[in-house]
């Protein structure tokens, strides 16, 4: 640990959302389904078979691993350097939680220089990375899309439902460092979302009625409106299930829609996300997820248990 702050120093921070290592005996239907669909490029495969995917010039940012449940594999975030990511670690650390080093060949593995990680109050884990590799040959986004909205903002967004919802709003913030956008609650709905950088939110977190942690879904952000309507077209056109219609969100004001992916969790793939200051953000409560749109057209619940980040 660094010691004590004094008044000039700043905390070691989490700056984006690195990558998503999903686990999935379907990670083999993701090799079309990712250029074909989602526009993104096939970044080649890992050790085990791993499907990789590149949105952006990093080496890659999404991993489908061959397992035999669906369940979230692990999420990376990004950290300036290995101090960094050591005091955040620490942290954690001091807050009763176990943290691992990196081996190297889960360094190679993840592109990265190296990373520290730990398993979530709700089981999910997570790891605090440095020195993420880009490569010298520039992202080629497939199907004709203008490309994704990344750089410092990172991958996207992912959304969670954790066990204890007060629990993990304070893990979050008061141990991982991520700060409050703002809280949608809506019936038996409740949301917190949370900044690490001009992203409106990198991190989301619910609960479901059973209390049951879940991976919901994950967030990607093309660069044009018009990538979202043929990929909405190109779904309908394929039967890809669309779980929840074209929307736009109250509080990030993202227009989007939710499709499932061949491993039963949903994607949302969007446009025109709100960013945001942490230094003159003030966090909102909104009393409905969405302005317009973004019905829901599938019972989701089923899928989203058996992606459990608990199995297997």
């Amino acid at each position: 640990m660094r010691g004590q702050l004094n008044n000039t120093e700043t905390p070691a921070m989490i700056k984006s959302l690195a990558y998503l290592g999903v686990i999935s005996p379907a990670y083999k239907e993701w090799e079309s389904f990712g250029p074909e669909v989602l526009g993104v490029q096939h970044a080649g495969h890992g050790p085990d078979g791993a499907v990789r995917f590149r949105v952006d010039d990093a080496a890659h940012r999404i991993a489908i691993h061959p397992g035999e449940d669906n369940r979230i594999g692990y999420i990376g975030w990004s950290l300036k350097d290995e101090a960094d990511a050591k005091a955040v670690a620490k942290r954690v650390a001091a807050h009763g939680v176990e943290v691992t080093r990196s081996q190297q060949e889960e360094n190679a593995q993840r592109k990265v220089e190296g990373f520290y990680w730990f398993q979530d109050p709700s089981g999910f884990r997570h790891e605090l990375s440095w020195g993420q590799v880009y490569t010298a040959t520039p992202f080629c986004a497939s199907r004709g899309v203008k490309g994704f909205r990344t750089g410092e903002q990172g991958l996207g967004h992912v959304v969670l439902a954790v066990a204890d919802l007060e629990q993990s709003d304070r893990f979050y913030r008061e141990v991982m460092g991520f700060h409050p956008s703002d809280t949608v609650k809506d019936g038996e709905l409740q949301a917190h979302f949370y900044h690490v950088n001009g992203r409106h939110h990198s991190l989301a977190i619910g609960r479901l009625p059973s209390r049951q942690p879940a991976f919901l879904h994950l967030m990607i952000e093309v660069n044009d409106l018009d990538d979202v309507g043929t990929t909405l077209d190109l779904c309908e056109k394929r039967g890809i299930p669309i779980t929840t219609t074209l929307g736009r969100h109250s509080n990030d004001r993202m227009i989007s829609f939710y499709m499932y992916t061949p491993s039963g969790f949903r994607l949302e793939y969007g446009w025109g996300g709100l960013d945001v200051d942490n230094d003159l953000w003030v966090p909102r409560t909104y009393d409905k997820p969405s302005i317009w749109g973004h019905r829901r057209q599938h019972h989701e619940l089923t899928a989203l248990m058996m992606f459990d980040s608990q199995s297997g």
